[in-house]
């Protein structure tokens, strides 16, 4: 698969469009969902996404094939967002009816509409709360905690060392600690809880 990856992205950098179409398709949902925890609003999402691909069209003849691509990609994205998020007068959405969840939320909430609010306001509650943290740090968030990425893959990504994204995390913890501070000892508790569960186990 990796040697097919490869394939394709030198056949988009020689100017393949349906390459390149394949590429978009295999990377959009993920491309999207960060430009959309990063932006907190489905329109701004699609308007980060789509000038990210276009950037990256643009820009593949410089890309470094010893380079991972979905790593090269990543970084335009979050720097489209970064700049996106600059702009004057970008507003957050403010209606929980607004609110789209991620896929492995939808099936819950669609057999039980009151966690489906639930679920909806916690998206919503932590929109907010992203939009007080400076971009770095909001940014490093969105690829640790959200994306789950190793701090090598971010630290690449933001381009700065991975004891600075580890101290980011911290920081970010630290400064959502008052506003999502259900959420997160929730999160805390539940991997307290795993991690318990897994010494009681057995021995073989």
């Amino acid at each position: 698969m990796a040697q097919d990856l490869r394939a394709i992205v030198e056949r988009a950098r020689s100017g393949d469009r349906e390459a390149f179409g394949t590429l978009v398709r295999k990377y959009q949902q993920r491309v999207y969902m960060t430009a959309y925890r990063m932006m907190g609003s489905h329109a701004d999402a699609d308007d980060v996404a789509q000038e990210a691909f276009v950037r990256a069209f643009r820009g593949l003849k410089g890309f470094n094939a010893q380079s991972d691509f979905f790593t090269w990609l990543y970084r335009i994205v979050v720097n489209v967002a970064l700049n996106h998020l600059r702009r004057p007068q970008r507003k957050r959405m403010v209606s929980v009816d607004e609110v789209k969840l991620p896929l492995k939320d939808q099936a819950v909430a669609a057999d039980d509409p009151r966690r489906a609010l639930e679920l909806k306001q916690m998206v919503l509650d932590i929109g907010h709360a992203l939009d007080g943290l400076p971009d770095t740090l909001r940014a490093t968030v969105v690829l640790v905690l959200f994306e789950g990425m190793p701090y090598r893959d971010a630290a690449e990504i933001l381009e700065c060392s991975e004891g600075t994204v580890a101290w980011r995390v911290h920081e970010a913890r630290r400064k959502l600690r008052g506003p999502l501070g259900k959420y997160l000892k929730k999160q805390d508790q539940g991997v307290a809880k795993a991690s318990g569960k897994k010494k009681k186990a057995p021995a073989a």
